[in-house]
């Protein structure tokens, strides 16, 4: 089973954005953090699971155990929608990548046990150098 944890974090709202993934299966663990440049921090929630499902697909998972601290992303997953505009196509590139895992799981987790928080951050600082548009 793969336990993942996503993040997604703004320096603003919109603002310089970013995320992060901590992948862990058995003793093995995978760190990333991912410049998404302006978006608000909700696009970067949803932008966290979909590199995270994309790095899944990419190992063969099977079995996905979703973790995030976002509600309004674990709430869209589980209810199939998402009100705003803006992230509906980010729904639903979620959706389409998670029935490619045989069992998929999404929790909400307190943001004091996202092991990815910190990977988010640091997804925001590598946007240094970038140009906002």
């Amino acid at each position: 089973m793969f336990e993942v944890y996503t993040d997604g974090a703004s320096s603003g709202s919109p603002g310089w954005a970013g995320g992060g993934v901590f992948i862990k299966n058995g003793s093995h663990v995978d760190r990333y953090s991912f410049p998404f440049g302006i978006k608000d921090t909700h696009e970067a929630e949803f932008l966290a699971v979909i590199k995270a499902l994309e790095l899944l697909k990419e190992r063969e998972a099977a079995t996905v155990s979703l973790r995030s601290d976002s509600q309004t992303v674990v709430q869209a997953i589980e209810k199939e929608y998402v009100h705003k505009e803006v992230y509906k196509p980010l729904l639903k590139e979620i959706l389409t990548l998670s029935k490619e895992f045989p069992l998929f799981f999404v929790k909400w987790i307190p943001s004091k046990e996202n092991r990815a928080d910190s990977l988010a951050r640091e997804g925001v600082r590598q946007n240094k150098g970038m140009k906002k548009r």
